[in-house]
């Protein structure tokens, strides 16, 4: 409780301090926006689908973000890949309306506002198995000043990543294995002022799986209006 009570306290310093996000030790500052993602789904039951040299990629030039879920298989803890396996990834699917795949399933999304608006993700070092992690979002301005108003409700990812290069784990090609997933929707601050509402900021602890490699760690984060459509994206970097 009290590890718990001091990652907690640290980020509720981070949220109230605007330069504590300048000091984070990574962050996606100075790094070129992502404009789209792309997902792959792999079933826990599917050993060779982590292996195959053939896994979809996007081009090395679409600047996209690359995610790799691995889906709870029917075999449960029995399943080749189950270690890795998080709810999150149904959570994921759920929201795109699609099932668990059998073998690997693959959704894309580009960014759609125009002009693009920002997103920026930060997160602190590694403290007692958990990550103070945060993410912020600034609507394009000027698409804000013709409306007069921020945007409605807004739906925020931020997952916690491990980078698995190919060659380890087993794995061929070079993953982004979801770890962790915060999924939250901001609404309309109509109490706001207008220099208020043009910003949105959500700070959590996440926790490190036991499995994962915390320096192999990074975040991903991305905000969607109600329609589903993604308005900006970023990943961090560690400095």
């Amino acid at each position: 409780m009290k590890n718990t009570a001091l990652t907690l306290a640290s980020l509720l310093a981070l949220a109230q301090v605007p330069h504590a996000w300048a000091q984070a030790s990574c962050s996606s500052d100075g790094t070129a926006q992502p404009v789209a993602v792309f997902e792959r789904f792999i079933s826990a039951d599917c050993e060779n689908c982590w292996s195959d040299a053939k896994t979809p990629a996007p081009s090395s030039t679409a600047r996209a973000v690359v995610l790799d879920w691995v889906v709870p298989g029917k075999t449960g803890d029995d399943a080749p890949l189950s270690a890795a396996a998080t709810n999150d990834a149904l959570a994921r699917l759920q929201a795109l309306g699609r099932k668990p795949p059998v073998t690997t399933d693959v959704h894309t999304a580009a960014i759609e506002a125009t002009p693009p608006a920002r997103v920026r993700v930060a997160h602190g070092m590694p403290f007692n198995d958990y990550l103070g992690a945060a993410i912020a979002f600034t609507p394009a301005q000027r698409a804000a000043q013709r409306s007069g108003a921020a945007p409605g409700a807004m739906d925020f990812y931020l997952l916690l990543v491990e980078s698995v290069p190919a060659g380890a784990e087993g794995t061929n090609v070079d993953r982004n294995m979801v770890r962790n997933m915060l999924h939250g929707t901001w609404e309309k601050r109509v109490k706001l002022s207008k220099s208020e509402q043009s910003k949105w900021m959500e700070t959590r602890s996440m926790r490190i799986p036991e499995s994962a490699q915390a320096e192999r760690l990074s975040l991903v984060g991305w905000v969607q209006d109600a329609q589903g459509r993604v308005l900006a994206i970023a990943q961090s970097t560690c400095k």
